[in-house]
């Protein structure tokens, strides 16, 4: 998880212009009776007392309690914009699950990353085959990272973007198609292929464009809550139980490395991208502020495009602007602040309340492990303001949500059982 692009920068030159543009109201009331000039003379020796070292300790405190209280207010107002989206999507995810059988019964196909079967009573070969396959998932998690920097170190941008949509095209398309037809399955409607098709074709359609082009910010940021939560049913749907429980453990430890350690490859990718002062790539992040609309666009490219008459209007339009650079200035920057979280850390937290919902079959549980996400997102969030650089989402919310579902699962849930058979409450 990143905060901005240059959020050491951002805090620097805002701290920088709050005295300028809000300064402090002075410690002393003009009189009205008095002269101008008075008026100035006051105000400079106003000024020199509060700047002046030994004196008026209590106006010093003032400006600086002020400056150590905005970035708080402000992490505080993104914490509540990243709970929401977080929150919609293990939504959607524990209510499919919860709704629609597919995705919690057991299947015997697996995915190809892990090919090792557990449908054994040998309990060390279940263990054993879970490991294999988290060592496989893992090595193709760090391969596909890897090449990721390095197409983005040397600029490949056409590949990376070719990749990524050729990625969308098979989560707006394929697996909402699987999705919806298993919905409708469930509640036994109806529908013939052709409305089906037209209701993909303009879901994934609206997505491709709001993903990788331009588009309302809501809607953008909802496609992508979608696209994790396809994502996450897939990976509960196909994920053997003890390897799905071992490769969150393991993702969690790999993302803390690879964002912490200095040839980290998720820390290259950002330190790459802040050197550059670009974007990175939309269908990968979550944003709470709208960035990719203002940065994805290219001005140079647009006035290539436009026509004579077309540039002369885009010329009239942007003079009002060109007049006022002040709030620009400012609206921008409040909108590179936003608080960024990688999209496979909306999909793991789906996954692990997605398993806890399908295999623990308990509300509890379930209600448990949500919590203890939206606890490690939170702390993270508090780690992210203090240090003020990119930091790995995944260990505290999937640790706390590991602890939080086996301890409720052998703990609290057998307890409640036996409270319940006894017919005692509490």
């Amino acid at each position: 998880m990143n905060a901005s692009d240059s959020d050491e920068e951002l805090y620097n030159e805002r701290s920088a212009l709050v005295p300028s543009e809000n300064p402090e109201v002075p410690s002393y009331r003009p009189n009205p009776d008095h002269s101008p000039t008075e008026d100035s003379d006051s105000k400079t020796t106003g000024f020199s007392r509060r700047t002046r070292p030994g004196g008026g300790s209590d106006r010093e405190a003032e400006p600086e309690e002020e400056e150590e209280e905005l970035p708080l207010k402000y992490g505080a107002k993104h914490v509540i914009m990243l709970f929401i989206p977080v929150t919609l999507c293990m939504v959607v995810v524990v209510a499919t699950i919860k709704s629609v059988g597919f995705y919690s019964e057991k299947t015997t196909q697996q995915l190809i990353y892990t090919p090792f079967t557990e449908d054994t009573p040998d309990v060390g070969r279940r263990l054993l085959n879970s490991v294999l396959n988290t060592v496989i998932m893992i090595s193709v998690i760090v391969v596909m990272t890897i090449l990721l920097v390095v197409l983005y170190k040397y600029r490949c941008y056409k590949f990376i973007h070719g990749w990524l949509i050729l990625s969308s095209l098979m989560l707006l398309f394929w697996f909402s198609f699987m999705y919806l037809g298993e919905v409708f399955k469930t509640y036994n409607v109806a529908v013939d292929y052709v409305t089906v098709a037209v209701l993909i074709w303009n879901f994934g359609a609206v997505g491709m464009v709001c993903i990788h082009w331009k588009g309302p910010l809501q809607l953008q940021q909802a496609y992508l809550i979608l696209i994790s939560a396809l994502m996450a049913l897939v990976f509960i749907k196909y994920l053997p139980q003890w390897s799905a429980w071992v490769i969150l453990g393991a993702i969690s430890v790999y993302d803390l490395v690879a964002v912490l350690s200095p040839k980290g490859p998720l820390r290259m990718l950002v330190e790459t991208a802040q050197e550059r002062n670009e974007p990175i790539f939309p269908a990968l992040i979550y944003s709470s502020a709208m960035m990719w609309t203002v940065t994805m666009a290219n001005p140079a490219d647009d006035q290539r495009s436009e026509t004579d008459e077309e540039a002369e209007l885009s010329g009239r339009r942007a003079e009002p602007q060109r007049r006022q650079p002040g709030p620009i200035l400012e609206d921008e920057l409040e909108e590179e602040r936003g608080v960024k979280l990688g999209l496979g850390d909306f999909i793991f937290y789906s996954v692990l309340v997605g398993k806890a919902a399908a295999t623990g079959g308990d509300w509890n549980t379930t209600l448990a492990c949500f919590v203890a996400i939206l606890i490690g997102l939170c702390l993270t969030l508090l780690l992210l303001a203090i240090f003020k650089k990119a930091l790995p989402a995944l260990p505290i919310s999937i640790t706390f949500g590991l602890i939080f579902y086996f301890s409720t699962d052998f703990l609290v849930q057998p307890f409640m059982d036996n409270l319940a058979n006894h017919q005692f409450y509490i």
